[in-house]
């Protein structure tokens, strides 16, 4: 009798005490070598910055990162994938590299069930009928920035508009979203193979085309080429281009009063007003020796999404379910450098979009804010989703 009283007694206060958690474990991918690396490395250094500042904890239990580079490789980051989830047991997945990459990933990521956060890629397709109830777009649903630069070329009357950008996932999707606002005359629509540094031939094209305008998506290295040979060519200044991806303050710091002119789209930039967005633009500043791009932007609010989804759950990350139905609802509670944000019904961002313009004060190139173009801009596709 009495061992069965004190058999009740352990497991009523076994009841009673806290639940002890594990540590949370977060695999990071991204492309770390290469033309294009430091887009990869900038989400990496602000999602490590957010860590740093939440004392190496997310949610309050002690958070362990696995950081592995994808080569900007749909095979490789399939293969980290599958490593994050059969061998490091990771809690959840962060950064997951360029579009092309993504779409390989997303049979592992969601067959796994555990929240994957991607912090550059938004396609197409897995904003709307391939939508994942455990896949989450930090950065921005692909088409939307360059909807903003269509929207706003539209607003200013001009009549026809060149367009370039590198051939996959991405390049299509930018293309198509500025075609879905800008209404004028198409005059040519040229894709180049990803990584192409050499684009005297589509210069000389555009030049023989003499279009209103160009607009142009292009990253790392490839924008830095392509911008400084516009400006060779006489190309720049001599019609405006405008564009999403050719400028953020990695190619800016290459191409200086270069790029004078150039009118971009974006979620955010480092001279976005906000209390929130001047103090991390100071620390990721002072700890890096560089401004931080939109890009360390998405890894550090991805940091502060997970510490919030870690505490709804109390540190239950083991629960998968419950891990991925948090973080939906901490994409409208966390702290965020762009003021707001918010998940939509596919996971995709609903957030404001703004227009930054390169402006020459001096020796030095400086960015600044031109435009919001679209207020909590919802994606095109989220109606073929039926999650």
């Amino acid at each position: 009798m009495k061992k069965n009283r004190l058999s009740l007694l352990m497991a009523s206060l076994m009841l009673a005490a806290p639940m002890v958690h594990a540590d949370v474990t977060v695999g990071f991918s991204g492309v770390l070598s290469g033309p294009q690396a430091v887009l990869g490395q900038d989400q990496r250094d602000g999602f490590l910055l957010a860590l740093e500042e939440l004392d190496g904890k997310l949610g309050g239990q002690k958070a362990n990162v696995v950081i592995e580079d994808d080569q900007l490789k749909p095979d490789v980051g399939a293969q980290l994938v599958q490593k994050f989830i059969e061998r490091d047991k990771v809690d959840a997945i962060v950064g997951l590299g360029f579009s092309n990459v993504l779409m390989a990933e997303l049979r592992r990521i969601k067959e796994a069930g555990i929240p994957a956060l991607a912090t550059n890629a938004g396609p197409g397709p897995i904003a709307g009928k391939m939508c994942t109830p455990n896949l989450f777009v930090v950065a921005w649903q692909n088409d939307t920035m360059s909807e903003a630069m269509g929207q706003y070329v539209q607003d200013l009357g001009l009549k026809n508009v060149y367009l370039m950008t590198s051939s996959y996932q991405a390049g299509k999707d930018k293309l198509n979203g500025f075609k879905r606002y800008y209404k004028g005359q198409i005059v040519n629509e040229v894709y180049t193979p990803l990584g192409q540094l050499d684009y005297s031939a589509e210069v000389s094209a555009l030049q023989a085309a003499n279009p209103e305008a160009l607009f142009g998506f292009y990253t790392g290295g490839s924008a830095v080429n392509l911008v400084r040979q516009l400006g060779q060519s006489g190309v720049l200044g001599k019609i405006p281009v405008f564009s999403e991806g050719m400028i953020d303050v990695n190619t800016l710091s290459a191409l200086k009063t270069q790029a004078e002119g150039n009118i971009f789209g974006a979620t955010w930039s480092h001279a976005l007003d906000n209390e929130r967005s001047k103090n991390f633009v100071k620390a990721y500043s002072e700890k890096y020796g560089r401004l931080p791009s939109e890009y360390a932007a998405n890894g550090y609010d991805a940091a502060y999404l997970l510490d919030t989804a870690v505490r709804k759950v109390n540190g239950n990350v083991q629960d998968r379910e419950a891990f991925v139905k948090a973080v939906k609802e901490a994409g409208s509670e966390f702290p965020t450098v762009r003021g707001k944000f918010a998940f939509n019904r596919n996971n995709m961002p609903i957030q404001n979009l703004y227009a930054f313009k390169v402006e020459k004060q001096g020796d030095e190139a400086v960015v600044k804010q031109v435009a919001t173009v679209f207020t909590d801009h919802q994606d095109a596709y989220v109606k073929d989703c039926t999650m």
